[in-house]
């Protein structure tokens, strides 16, 4: 009788350990493949105001990210500056942090970039898209990806 129990309560602390490693393994795999791209504008802002906006370029920024955003709002039909600086005599000025990270190579594993009105620089509007290993995209996707989240609504 105490064979059977032995050998019964082994099988169930076989399935359980069986069970914590599938569920850990889960937990691990889903962690590497996180993807969140999201927007958020001012209800009082009216974007469709902005048409000249200058790019303050962040004094970390070792990947040219400023220039990519800087295309990706001219190939918007916006009228497009960069410097290290914040403009006053602009519609709006586009301030952004990149965030990198290493897995087998670097690669950008956070954007954000926030539309800043020049008066008072209140934020109008931000994005933000966030990849991780699994789910890498290229800086120019990135810069694609927020900058279109922002703006879909906007009419030019």
């Amino acid at each position: 009788m105490n064979l059977i129990f032995v050998v019964l309560r082994g099988l169930a602390l076989h399935r359980v350990a069986i069970l914590l490693v599938v569920a850990a393994s889960v937990v691990a795999i889903s962690g590497c493949a996180v993807n969140r791209a999201t927007a958020t504008i001012d209800p009082t802002a009216d974007l469709s105001r902005v048409k000249t906006v200058h790019v303050v370029k962040s004094p970390e920024d070792d990947h040219q990210i400023d220039v990519l955003i800087s295309d990706g709002l001219r190939s918007r039909g916006y009228t497009v500056t960069v410097g290290a600086e914040k403009r006053p005599d602009v519609d709006a000025n586009v301030i952004y942090v990149d965030k990198w990270w290493w897995d087998i190579t670097p690669y950008m594993l956070a954007l954000t970039i926030t539309i800043r009105d020049p008066a008072d620089d209140y934020p109008l509007a931000n994005g933000r898209s966030l990849h991780t290993s699994l789910t890498r995209l290229s800086p120019n996707e990135m810069v694609d990806e927020v900058l279109t989240n922002i703006l879909k609504g906007v009419k030019k």
